[in-house]
């Protein structure tokens, strides 16, 4: 029950990336000509759409919050015993996948944005400067 529970996560992780990606694909490639004006502003478009699905996954698939169903109980030490997977629970871990993995990818989208928007204000002042020694 628990690999399914892990490949089911993933999944859904890695959906959740897809859509992601596909929303925000044209934004990326824009953003990023404009601050690159060589032709390899396509592969930094590729590593942060790769970014982008191994932060989407890593958050979403929890798998120290995983980890619980697999604890046996200690007789040494007193540890809960494992959680049964009910479908309840099923449903939480659903939610907490597609929450966590929304969660990541905004904080990873958030943090490049940032990034982008400082170096597209040096890029604008750069295109300024060379404008009025032009003139």
């Amino acid at each position: 029950m628990f690999i399914t529970l892990l490949v089911v996560t993933f999944a859904i992780a890695f959906g959740v990336a897809f859509i992601i990606d596909s929303l925000f694909k044209q934004s990326l490639n824009s953003i990023l000509k404009r601050i690159i004006t060589d032709d390899i502003y396509t592969a930094w478009a590729q590593y942060v759409r790769f970014a982008l699905y191994v932060v989407g996954i890593s958050s979403g698939v929890r798998l120290w919050d995983l980890e619980r169903y697999l604890a046996s109980p200690n007789t040494q030490t007193y540890s809960p015993p494992a959680p049964e997977l009910t479908s309840e629970r099923w449903i939480l871990e659903v939610y907490r996948t597609i929450i966590e993995t929304l969660k990541g990818i905004a904080l990873m989208l958030l943090l490049f944005f940032i990034f982008a928007l400082i170096a597209f204000v040096i890029v604008r002042i750069a295109e300024s400067r060379a404008k009025k020694n032009n003139a």
